[in-house]
Formats: structure tokens, sequence, C-alpha cells
């Protein structure tokens, strides 16, 4: 049994903690915060997803704070390093450096690491259906962002089925998460001026022979990600052979749109339907209609649910830097624990 911490409980963290909750191999000993935030509160609340979980604080200007606001700490994560196994650091970017230097690396305790880390923080960034195998005994493990997630799985597909000459990635970004509503009202699309954005090169940490390019806006929404893909390959499939090897990807989902499923919207709604928490959906949603092939050329669109795609690869993570189980197991185990069908 893994003892695991989650460090930062925002969007990504508090999805991992439940994640993790839902595990029979692994035990949620706690979750460590610095401040008394009200979806902290909230999650620890009777009706909450971390209710009855120990808090701990993740520096000493963060137990008083916590305490100060009539929460109870059981004291600092630091004094526990001798019962934690590993620790998944959801803190802000350079916080979670800072936390490696000082607390995990010194006292021997593994880490993963998000997306907004940078990639020198680990000497792998992970994807759980392309590089499973590197994480193995790593002490340090980076979980590549949600669009590189998203990335990694689809390309992942189609690679190792017509492998791929290279490829081009054009990704309209959603503005900003629910809550975060200090980056609007907007009235604007905001081109990411870095060519290419940054999303190219963390998909070749991942997936190193990869030759791919990006470019990226922002656009005034809060529900996904959409990437529009070009992909020369190596041969020339037929759309059906393409469909098939999505479909056969255990975190990929084809949609139609003629079945209603035409807008991210649409997604946003089926999510609500078949009662997802919080409408997450960790599944890359391919729209069927834009998979074309021509000449060896293949399109495709794809979205990205933000919030919830990479909670999945975390707990993979997890059971590969400890060595519990391989790759096809792990994935079909978190899957099953957490409805991914």
């Amino acid at each position: 049994m893994v003892k695991v911490v989650v460090n930062g409980i925002g969007t990504i963290g508090k999805r991992v903690a439940e994640a993790v909750r839902k595990q029979e191999d692994m035990q949620l000993y706690g979750i460590a915060d610095v401040s008394p935030s009200g979806q902290l509160k909230d999650e620890l609340s009777e009706e909450g997803g971390l209710h009855g979980t120990p808090l701990y604080a993740s520096n000493q200007d963060g137990l008083e704070n916590l305490s100060d606001a009539g929460m109870h700490v059981e004291g600092l994560l630091e004094e526990e390093v001798d019962e934690i196994d590993v620790v998944v650091d959801c803190t802000p970017s350079g916080v979670d450096q800072m936390n490696k230097e000082n607390l995990y690396e010194p006292n021997n305790i593994k880490a993963i690491f998000e997306g907004g880390a940078d990639s020198e923080i680990a000497p792998v960034s992970f994807n759980a259906d392309a590089n499973y195998d590197e994480a193995r005994g790593e002490d340090f493990v980076r979980v590549v962002s949600c669009n590189t997630t998203s990335l990694s799985r689809t390309m992942d597909a189609v690679e190792s089925s017509f492998e791929i000459e290279k490829a081009t990635a054009n990704l309209v970004r959603r503005g900003g998460d629910i809550p975060q509503d200090s980056r609007g009202p907007i009235n604007s699309t905001i081109p990411v001026t870095e060519v290419p954005s940054h999303h190219g090169p963390d998909v070749q940490e991942v997936m190193p022979d990869l030759d791919i390019k990006t470019l990226a806006v922002k656009v005034p929404t809060t529900y996904g990600h959409v990437h529009m893909v070009t992909a020369e390959l190596e041969s020339n499939p037929s759309e059906e052979d393409v469909k098939a090897a999505f479909r056969e990807q255990p975190r990929v989902e084809v949609l139609s749109a003629g079945e209603g499923y035409d807008s991210t919207a649409k997604i946003h709604e089926k999510m609500r339907d078949l009662g997802r928490k919080r409408s997450d959906m960790q599944e890359a949603a391919v729209w069927e209609e834009t998979i074309t092939v021509e000449d060896g050329t293949l399109y495709w669109i794809h979205m990205v649910h933000q919030e919830a795609i990479v909670v999945p690869e975390n707990i993979d993570a997890i059971r590969a830097m400890f060595e519990t189980e391989d790759q096809e197991t792990s994935i079909e185990m978190t899957n099953d624990s957490m409805g991914i069908e």
C-alpha cells in the first residue's frame, strides 16, 4: 500500500486526492496546503470529497494561516516524512521547486510534479500511454500539462500504428478555468506569440523522436481546449483504420458531431448527463467527422478538458515509480476506479 500525500489542494490537487482515495493499492495519507481557501474547506466538509482526510501545513506560515482560520491541522508536513512514500505536488510553479529542494530531496521522498513545473524538475516527463516504463523506479516524475497529455495520447495512438513523419497542432486554449474570474471578463483572442508554443517541445519531452510544431491562441471560454492537428504519415491508412486506432487508445473517446456532440459545450453537457463529478472528462475527445486522410496526410480535431485530463496520469505515475504494476494493468485499474470507459 503506497502512502500518498497531495500537496496543494487546487484545481488539480483536489481531483488527484479524490482519485487516490479510489485506489485499492494506495492510501491517501493526507493533504497539505498553506491557505484556508473556500475549496479546501469545502473538500474537508462533511459533504466534501476529502472529508476525514488529515490536513497538514506545507510550512510554518501555512500552519499559522490554517490554524488562525479555525481549521484542524495535524501538524507540519515535514514532521510526517518517515510515514510518507510519495508526494503529488500540485503547488504553483516555483513553489514546487522549493518543495523539492527543501523537503522532498533532503528527506528521500519521491515526488510527482505537474505540467506547470519546468521540465528540469524531474528526469522524466510522463504520459501513461507514451512512456510509462521510463518512470519505473524514478524518484521524481513530472506529469505533463493537459494539452501535452492529449497530444501525447493521440500522437502515440497514431505513431504506434502508422508512424508520423512530422506534425503540426494548432491549439485554441480556454481563457481560464471556471473559478478563475480574475482572468476576465474578456473580449479578445490572444495569440501565443512564441513559435512554436511550449506545447510542441513539451510533447517532445515525452516523445523525443516526434517532429511536431505547435501554435496557440487563447479565447474567452472556460471548459476545454481544442486542437486542430495535421500529421504527415509514413503510410496511407484509411480513415476507418485511424478511427480504430483512436478507439483502441484507452483514454481517447471518438465522438460524433452528427449525434449531437458538435461543440465543447455539448460535450460538457454529456458529462453532466452522465453524472461525472464536476462535469469532468478525463478522456481526450476526438470528433469523428474531422478524421480525414488525404495522400498520407492525416487531419483531426480533438477537445481537452483542462481540469481533469491529467488526473489519471498522476495515479499511473505512482504505480510506475514504485514498480507495482505494468503499464496496461495500471491504466486499466485507474480507468476502472474512475469510471473511464
